[in-house]
């Protein structure tokens, strides 16, 4: 760490300076692997978040003045300070959230780095109107402009990447931020912060304060001193953040239970090999992972063989350790959720076919061996709701009439993938499914940094659409500005 903390404790960042919090408490983060205590985080309450939003908005002035060539030239020193330290963060985001270093935490912080750069490249080619109209004499134009403040919520399971989703656009765009990341990544958060100031930002361009979601979270959404909210987490939480922030303009990803539907004419090891990766990549802890496995009887026996043998194959184990291909979960909260998921897919009749427990021997409780579960029944919680744990669930289902029904009767949409050598019904299946996006012959977890990434309409997964050029559109104001030149 640079200058985040005192001799103790990693502090908050507000209008341009490290600073603790008003109460002087303080709380811990803890390695999911070991148990070990990493670091002290100061813990904020309203009085902190009410300085940061202050701070914003002295700092969004400031912004407002520079030119979009300027605020992409601060994005580019971004993601240059991003890729300096990138052996650095890649090892603290494995120790903090527990993903691999090698197999997943290095390609997490690149990321960062190059959405900061799209952000940066696409604002400034972010074009506006010359409206034609009816009226004689008249000349109308619009533009896009930033509306103010953002309120930013992150979570735990892409604590760098994740944040850059919001915060490059919102910068990128002339937005100041004032930013709550999940308090179990606090010192990944901590350390991106550190490469953002590098960068030479106005003060309160961006603002960081530690502390619970439901103190300093709430405050930041409900103030009036912010003008935006942006939300990446459960759908629960994005339901009171709807109400508190009510009125302001909301970009909420709120996660999903992809089904990952194979056809009969599939190719069975390409389906299997993209259904098991989305199941155990990040540990499962992915809002679009393989959230259920859908199946007619007639491929049940090859697919769930297939997923199963490479569920075998998965080296769960200290993150750090370069051979590993998949960590702990980051938290007992959630390694609480998969126990009981899996406990009632096992008392609904599911069959077990690998894992379905803990390894603490490893040295955590957060260890989850990759599982898979056979035959799980629609009405289990594994078909029903969000996992977020690495758990294949394989439902099987009477036909494609049945498969579609199956898929779209949860209450997520946000991603799934279909399995089909036919383009016909790959067509058909892309656009009656019920997700904001649908990978077909690949797993429900693909997506680029550019691609319009939320949840389907009528469903739980959200509003809005995060990536590229949908980021800095969802985080802007249209301006229509009349001329009368007559």
């Amino acid at each position: 760490m640079q200058q985040t903390h005192d001799a103790t404790t990693t502090m908050h960042f507000i209008d341009g300076r490290w600073q603790p919090s008003a109460s002087g408490k303080v709380v811990h983060t803890y390695s999911p692997s070991t148990g070990a205590r990493l670091a002290a985080i100061a813990e904020g309450d309203r009085i902190d978040a009410q300085a940061a939003i202050a701070a914003a908005r002295r700092g969004f002035k400031s912004l407002a003045r520079l030119t979009r060539w300027e605020r992409a030239r601060l994005c580019f020193r971004i993601a240059d300070e991003v890729e300096r330290r990138s052996d650095e963060l890649s090892r603290v985001l494995a120790m903090e959230q527990g993903k691999p270093l090698e197999a997943e935490a290095r390609g997490e912080v690149a990321a960062a780095a190059t959405g900061f750069r799209e952000a940066g490249e696409l604002i400034k080619w972010m074009e506006g109107e010359f409206i034609p109209v009816e009226t004689p004499g008249k000349r109308v134009i619009s533009y896009r402009q930033a509306r103010g403040v953002y309120a930013v919520i992150t979570p735990w399971n892409f604590p760098i990447n994740i944040p850059v989703e919001y915060l490059a656009p919102c910068l990128a765009a002339g937005n100041a931020v004032v930013w709550v990341p999940a308090p179990t990544t606090s010192l990944c958060a901590a350390m991106l912060m550190e490469c953002i100031a590098a960068a030479d930002l106005p003060n309160g361009a961006v603002n960081l304060v530690f502390g619970p979601g439901a103190v300093v979270g709430d405050e930041i959404v409900a103030d009036p001193g912010t003008d935006g909210i942006g939300f990446t987490g459960s759908a629960r939480t994005g339901g009171l953040i709807a109400q508190r922030g009510a009125g302001k303009p909301m970009l909420l990803e709120l996660g999903g239970n992809g089904p990952v539907v194979v056809l009969d004419d599939a190719d069975l090891d390409r389906a299997a090999e993209a259904a098991a990766f989305g199941s155990f990549f990040n540990a499962g802890q992915v809002c679009a992972a393989s959230g259920r496995i859908l199946v007619t009887e007639r491929s049940y026996d090859a697919l769930s063989e297939k997923i199963a043998a490479i569920a075998g194959k998965v080296r769960l184990g200290d993150p750090l350790d370069p051979s590993t291909t998949m960590g702990p979960l980051n938290n007992a909260m959630v390694a609480t959720k998969v126990d009981e998921h899996v406990a009632d897919g096992l008392a609904r009749g599911a069959e077990l076919l690998v894992g379905g427990n803990r390894s603490p021997e490893l040295g955590s409780e957060l260890f989850y061996k990759p599982t898979v579960l056979g035959r799980v029944p629609v009405e289990a919680l594994l078909n029903s709701a969000e996992t977020f744990g690495p758990v294949a669930p394989i439902v099987v289902c009477s036909d494609e009439a049945d498969l579609l029904a199956t898929a779209n009767a949860a209450s997520h949409g946000l991603a799934a993938s279909v399995f089909t050598r036919d383009l016909g019904r790959a067509f058909a299946f892309g656009e009656n499914l019920t997700a904001g996006l649908v990978n077909i012959n690949s797993a429900s977890c693909y997506w680029e940094l550019h691609l319009p990434f939320g949840g389907a309409a009528g469903k739980q997964s959200g509003i809005g659409r995060l990536g590229g050029k949908h980021s800095l559109r969802e985080v802007t104001d249209i301006k229509t500005i009349t001329f009368d030149i007559s």
